[in-house]
């Protein structure tokens, strides 16, 4: 009966001390992250003719210490369609993500693009709006 008075003292002693202990997190310190910082962050077309210039430009810049790279870039839906570079960003350096959308359709334009990054943040939403009209 001692022993196993004594096995469950030692087990909870055990079990309590080892969650007792501080956890140890890895923080970087000194800001070591990539960081993306966009020059807009929605698109006004205004009014487009059917068929029109559907082609905007979202203009980025990696405010960070480390290499940015985008992992996915993605559109609300099929009649927009984003391309952007694969390669990495360097600390200081800018670059575009090409949107285009699909002015065949008549009607308002509300859109959203999905960004996704090594960035601190890792999830950046952008906007297109405006409309579409007739010829």
């Amino acid at each position: 009966m001692k022993r196993l008075v004594l096995s469950m003292l030692l087990i909870f002693a055990v079990v309590f001390g080892v969650n007792a202990q501080e956890k140890k997190t890895t923080k970087v310190s000194g800001g070591t992250h990539a960081e993306i910082t966009f020059t807009e962050m929605e698109h006004d077309y205004g009014e487009v003719q059917q068929g029109g210039n559907g082609i905007c430009e979202f203009v980025y810049k990696n405010t960070g210490k480390a290499p940015l790279m985008l992992t996915n870039v993605r559109s609300s839906c099929g009649c927009t369609i984003p391309s952007w570079s694969k390669e990495p960003l360097m600390p200081g350096q800018t670059a575009k993500i090409k949107v285009k959308y699909n002015t065949n359709n008549v009607g308002p334009i509300n859109k959203s693009i999905t960004v996704e990054s090594n960035a601190t943040k890792a999830k950046t939403v952008l906007k297109i709006k405006g409309k579409v009209v007739k010829k």
